[in-house]
């Protein structure tokens, strides 16, 4: 049977966007790299003999070359070369060392990262930085662009990526155009209220730094977090 014949969720490359590359068989992973099979056989049918040409299965193409598939009628030196670059990919993957995330040592530290870049905006930036249970950041999401309010800065657009990144805890950044980094009530209301709704999470919101001209204020610092 040819992919095209078969219903749309269960081709492939529709099955990896829908379902996610996981769900897919070693065949359907052989056929998305192979592109396409053969006038008597579909890639899918095609990738089944690459996989079934030696008793080790899928595991023997670590150790194959090009010229051991293209002995198998229906791969070429195009298909032969795609599998073998992506053999070889995967190894340097699980070969390659894990690039340290960085850390989050202090409030100064953090402040560092953004001072230069958001003192000289003219409108207020609400940032989150991601933590994981070492205190290293995964991702600083930018939550909301225009004055603080805690309308704008609603705690389902902070904690959204926080839950589904599993982060352990969160600080936030923003900036005051006008250069003066001191908290205002608004500030203070807004981080109180993320705060609660952090602990409800299981979220802890470490600090809440605020960005001025060439200067900062660290709310943790001044013991406004609550």
């Amino acid at each position: 049977m040819k992919i095209k014949a078969l219903p749309r969720n269960e081709r492939p490359v529709e099955k990896t966007v829908s379902k996610g590359v996981s769900a897919l068989s070693n065949s359907e992973l052989l056929a998305i790299l192979l592109g396409s099979g053969t006038r008597e056989k579909s890639a899918i049918g095609l990738a089944e003999d690459v996989i079934s040409k030696d008793i080790e299965g899928i595991s023997y193409l670590a150790e194959s070359s090009v010229q051991e598939l293209m002995s198998i009628n229906g791969i070429g030196q195009s298909k032969a070369a795609r599998i073998m670059a992506a053999v070889e990919l995967g190894k340097r993957i699980a070969t390659a060392p894990r690039t340290k995330r960085m850390g989050v040592e202090s409030s100064e530290n953090i402040a560092r990262m953004f001072i230069e870049d958001m003192r000289y905006e003219k409108r207020e930036l609400f940032k989150a930085l991601l933590l994981n249970p070492r205190g290293e950041i995964i991702s600083v999401e930018t939550i909301s662009v225009g004055e603080l309010t805690s309308t704008l800065v609603h705690p389902r657009e902070v904690f959204n990526q926080a839950v589904k990144k599993s982060a352990a805890g969160i600080v936030f950044v923003h900036n005051h155009p006008s250069g003066n980094p001191e908290p205002s009530g608004e500030d203070i209301k807004t981080t109180e209220r993320l705060s609660a709704c952090g602990k409800l999470l299981g979220i802890v919101v470490i600090d809440h730094i605020i960005i001025g001209d060439g200067q900062y204020c660290s709310m943790q610092s001044l013991g406004l977090m609550g």
